[in-house]
């Protein structure tokens, strides 16, 4: 048997996630989840939801969250640390409110939040720390006396983390023609957002030129490159690229878009590509569509050979990762001298968002930082 990790004082862990439809039924009803409050017409929530309605109407996130919580609780069990594991999303089943009143159901007082989602910024942790923070008054509107939230970490840098993403990259090098090989550029990738989330992201004292969303992209970058030139001995050339860009043509987003990327560097004479999507935990819609449907059939428009690397998905050294994690930050609640694991030059992410990180266009109320209503 394992040696027992003491998880304290945490009896529980949420992997927290955006969800997506299961059938073509649940497409409009799900986006009109995710646009709630921005006056959408279902007509134009029919046309967007096409990119779903070409794998029929079902998005592959739920099916990976199950299949990352099934890794998370084998490793768990093989390691003796004895923490239930819970799941909700924000836009659909199950939903976070829900699995909270579960939670406060089945007796759990303290616990660790996880989200799908590894960098700083509003959407990938503050609107996150938001929809806690609802589901909390919820609850309590309720009469339900919800647990106490924590969440983990950005784990952008953890080597569970990185790992599988550069095995990932060598994989696809490796399936790319010999003749084209050593000269590939590798294009990470990662979601668009607009320039103002990404000058804001992070805590205040990181604000400006891309913000901590964009830094720490870079560094993921880096170290995946790094790491690619010393296993191969070639050093490839790269470029942080974007994707999945929704907003209003006026207002200015991150670039450059991975399909004009792809466009320029053929033009540029490079003989192929690897599209890194170092942005996306695992294999979702905008993964699916965005790389594996329109950038592939702009390359091939190009004749321009490129591979798409994985994510990080379900693998057992992400799970490690979460589990190292948790034992991290329970460590630190206890008030022990912990040593976070954190690769690159930004170092390990604060445990507590700060006042002032990833701010809202309009103030709204967050869990699990240091201006939370909620202790």
């Amino acid at each position: 048997m394992p040696e027992a990790l003491d998880p304290t004082p945490y009896d529980a862990l949420l992997l927290l996630s955006f969800g997506g439809p299961e059938g073509p039924d649940d497409v409009v009803p799900f986006l009109e989840n995710v646009t709630r409050g921005r006056g959408i017409p279902k007509e134009r929530l029919k046309e967007v939801g096409q990119h779903y309605f070409l794998f029929g109407g079902v998005s592959p996130i739920n099916g990976q969250n199950r299949a990352l919580l099934d890794a998370l609780r084998k490793d768990f069990a093989d390691h003796g640390l004895d923490l239930p594991v819970y799941w909700g999303n924000r836009n659909w089943a199950p939903y976070l409110t829900d699995t909270l009143r579960e939670m406060a159901a089945d007796g759990r007082r303290r616990v660790l939040v996880v989200t799908t989602s590894a960098y700083a910024s509003y959407s990938g942790c503050r609107q996150y720390r938001e929809n806690l923070a609802d589901s909390l008054a919820a609850l309590r509107a309720e009469g339900v006396e919800p647990p106490r939230i924590d969440k983990l970490r950005h784990y952008f840098n953890h080597p569970g983390f990185l790992e599988p993403m550069i095995e990932g990259v060598l994989a696809s090098l490796a399936d790319l023609p010999e003749d084209v090989r050593d000269g590939a550029h590798l294009a990470f990738s990662t979601h668009s957002i607009p320039l103002s989330a990404a000058d804001t992201s992070g805590p205040a004292g990181e604000h400006g030129d891309g913000g901590a969303y964009v830094r720490q992209h870079l560094d993921v970058a880096r170290l995946i490159a790094d790491a690619v030139r010393e296993r191969t001995g070639v050093d490839h050339p790269w470029q942080l690229v974007y994707q999945s860009r929704s907003g209003a043509p006026h207002i200015p987003w991150l670039e450059p878009d991975i399909c004009d990327h792809l466009q320029e560097r053929h033009a540029a004479g490079v003989p192929a590509v690897v599209m890194a999507p170092i942005g996306f935990v695992s294999d979702h819609m905008e993964v699916l569509y965005d790389l594996d449907t329109e950038a592939t059939a702009k390359a091939a428009e190009l004749g321009l050979p490129v591979r798409r690397s994985a994510t990080v998905g379900d693998d057992p050294r992400f799970a490690a990762a979460v589990r190292e994690l948790i034992l991290e930050r329970a460590g630190t609640e206890r008030g022990q001298a912990v040593a976070p694991c954190a690769l690159g030059t930004l170092g390990a992410s604060h445990d507590v968002c700060p006042v002032g990180c990833c701010p809202a266009r309009a103030p709204r109320p967050a869990a699990a930082g240091a201006d939370s209503p909620y202790a």
